[in-house]
């Protein structure tokens, strides 16, 4: 079917926003939601949910009578906004905390500035729809993939009977209950320790290896493919077998520690604001790339806007490109900046700085919202430079705030973050609308309702985060170490945004070390570039390398792992592209599955703050985990090898 024939024709007219419909949109929404903001604190990268929506979706739907592809589509649009607001949060909002503005979440401030950040992604990218979809024709290849699935779904059962959407459904089920069962046996019973690591003295310095021991970070590595991950796993390479032992050699152990005290001290000390340097180096970097996409992408929808004008509104708009009106964008656009001003003024006590910050937002939000859904038109949105823009956002705001306030004001770090965080949520979620635009596209869908939808998800994932990230801080901490919480949630994200504002205000950094990252982030652009022009399959992107360097190397040598799976059922089954639709989904299952037991785990946590004589984690057997990590090494490589044959087991079916 060529991609201007949509699968519904724009003639026909079927039921899309039903009451079931929405229902089944809000409860997902509010899943994924939550799945990703652990899976995002945890490891640092997020994955797309469009795919696993439109799975459960056809499953759930196809119980009742009267059900369609367009039905379908609305819950998988709706769902995978929760997913992306997600990530928008999980990269800033938890940075509030670090640099000492809030000791809790707020409430209502967080639920403010998702809803604001989201829906100006939702609205700034409503009039790119037509410039990048129907005009530029750009790829979109993970809304094409979504609009693959709901086909299947829409044409029923295959030649042989078998239900195929069912057998998606019951892939993703059974590995969300081993994600679940496996996460319980080592946080909650804690029959295991969530690594198996270790670290040998060699004279003055120290070497490190480890993997961590999660379903999750191998279903990670399996979606991204072994490419992404190499590049992820070589920076940790890098940071943790080159520059950790190095710097040991040149400096000597910290006092009084040795083996993986002084390798994980070192690290955190040290090493890992070499990837900051890089991070930063990427996020500039990223920028300047994107100058050109941009202005084509303004350009293209300029010409659409001519076109249309030109037709003087006689044209019969087809409902298949019937977007939302002008009013629906201008009239929510402009409350949005009533509550996003107040937070504004709030923070810095300043009116005018108040109303500065605002504009500034605005005009970043547009200009990122327009760069992901750029780049998701030529990627995917798994692979949206989310993490470089904001970078680069919160330094041009931190820079403008020192200018205007000076380097000593004690907001200034939370003024900065709150520019940054709703620039986040607003790229986050234009590259995921203009993907599920593009699956709209595909399948004969209305796009206003479809943005409707979009803006449903914003806000149930907004007000679904809050409890989320309160809940994950009071069982496992978030970024730093501390007494209570030894081995927290990373937040590699948020900590690099409370770092680099800390350091903008007067905290500073260890700029040697920065320098250094920036340098290798250089040498990183110069072999990806030298890679491009000879035309290599395999590329160095700067982010994902500096993301390698910054994490710890048991995430990425897990994430690895998950990446050797799933070149491992490319070649077996002969396979270019994707392993298999079923693999994917058993992925995205055991992801999931992890994380809301992750997150279910965390509530008698949170309930002990309300009745102390409850006790905190009830199911917990031993205090320290009786057999190490050996136990969940043996559980781990099981659920690989169960990864394996569904992959491997559908695709030689051709699923």
């Amino acid at each position: 079917m060529k991609d201007d024939q949509p699968l519904v024709p724009a003639s026909a007219s079927l039921p899309e926003i039903t009451f079931k419909a929405v229902v089944l949109s809000v409860i997902l929404a509010a899943v994924l939601a939550a799945a990703n903001a652990y899976l995002g604190l945890f490891a640092g990268m997020t994955v797309s949910a469009s795919i696993p929506a439109a799975v459960a979706s056809m499953a759930i739907l196809r119980l009742f009578r009267q059900s369609n592809i367009l039905e379908n589509n609305i819950v998988q649009t709706a769902a995978s906004s929760g997913e992306a607001l997600a990530a928008g949060v999980i990269f800033t909002i938890p940075a509030l905390l670090l640099v000492g503005y809030w000791s809790v979440f707020d409430y209502w401030q967080t639920v403010l500035i998702a809803t604001v950040g989201g829906l100006l992604g939702v609205l700034f990218t409503i009039p790119l729809r037509r410039a990048l979809i129907v005009t530029a024709r750009l790829r979109f290849p993970e809304g094409v993939a979504t609009a693959e699935v709901l086909k299947v779904a829409a044409a029923g059962r295959s030649t042989t009977g078998q239900d195929h959407s069912a057998g998606d459904f019951r892939a993703l089920l059974s590995a969300a209950l081993i994600g679940g069962a496996v996460k319980f046996g080592e946080s909650g019973l804690r029959l295991w320790t969530e690594a198996l690591e270790g670290a040998a003295t060699v004279g003055r310095t120290v070497m490190y290896a480890g993997i961590n021991l999660s379903p999750a970070l191998l279903a990670v590595g399996f979606i991204i493919g072994l490419p992404t991950a190499v590049v992820v796993f070589l920076g940790g390479v890098v940071g943790w077998l080159v520059l950790l032992p190095a710097y040991g050699l040149l400096h000597g152990l910290p006092p009084d520690k040795t083996g993986l005290a002084a390798a994980m001290a070192i690290w955190s000390g040290q090493i890992r604001y070499v990837g900051i340097g890089a991070m930063l180096t990427g996020g500039l970097w990223t920028l300047t790339r994107l100058r050109e996409p941009v202005w084509q992408s303004l350009q293209t929808l300029r010409a659409s806007y001519n076109a249309s004008r030109a037709s003087g509104g006689s044209t019969v708009v087809p409902r298949t490109e019937q977007d939302a009106s002008l009013w629906w964008i201008v009239v929510p656009f402009g409350l949005s900046l009533i509550p996003m001003a107040w937070i504004y003024t709030t923070v810095v006590d300043n009116p005018m700085i108040g109303i500065l910050m605002t504009l500034v937002m605005v005009v970043a939000a547009f200009l990122f919202s327009s760069v992901a859904a750029y780049m998701a038109g030529l990627v995917g949105s798994s692979s949206n430079p989310v993490s470089g823009v904001t970078i680069a956002t919160i330094m041009l705001a931190a820079l403008l705030l020192v200018l205007f306030m000076g380097a000593g004001h004690p907001a200034g770090p939370a003024a900065a973050l709150v520019i940054g965080a709703v620039v986040c949520c607003a790229a986050a979620m234009g590259g995921d609308n203009l993907q599920d635009l593009k699956t709209g596209h595909l399948v004969g869908a209305t796009p206003w309702k479809q943005q409707v939808m979009q803006v449903v998800g914003v806000v149930t994932g907004a007000v679904v985060l809050v409890p989320v990230l309160s809940l994950l801080q009071a069982k496992y901490g978030i970024g730093e170490p501390t007494v209570a919480h030894p081995h927290p949630l990373s937040a590699p994200q948020a900590t690099l945004m409370a770092s680099l504002t800390r350091s903008v205000f007067g905290a500073g950094l260890p700029w040697p070390l920065v320098g250094l990252g920036a340098a290798i982030g250089v040498l990183v652009i110069f072999a990806d570039r030298l890679l491009e022009r000879r035309g290599s399959d395999f590329r160095l992107p700067v982010l994902a390398v500096a993301l390698g360097v910054y994490l710890p190397l048991k995430l990425s040598a897990a994430i690895f792992a998950g990446g050797v799976i799933a070149e491992l059922v490319k070649r077996a089954a002969g396979w270019g592209d994707d392993p298999s639709r079923r693999g994917l989904l058993f992925a995205a299952g055991l992801i999931t599955g992890e994380a809301l037991m992750g997150i279910m785990l965390a509530i008698p946590i949170a309930l002990t703050a309300l009745w102390p004589g409850l006790g905190a984690d009830p199911f917990t057997l031993f205090d320290v985990p009786p057999f190490g990590g050996w136990p969940g090494l043996m559980i781990v490589a099981l659920v690989a090898g169960a990864l394996y044959r569904v992959a491997i087991g559908s695709s030689k079916t051709g699923r």
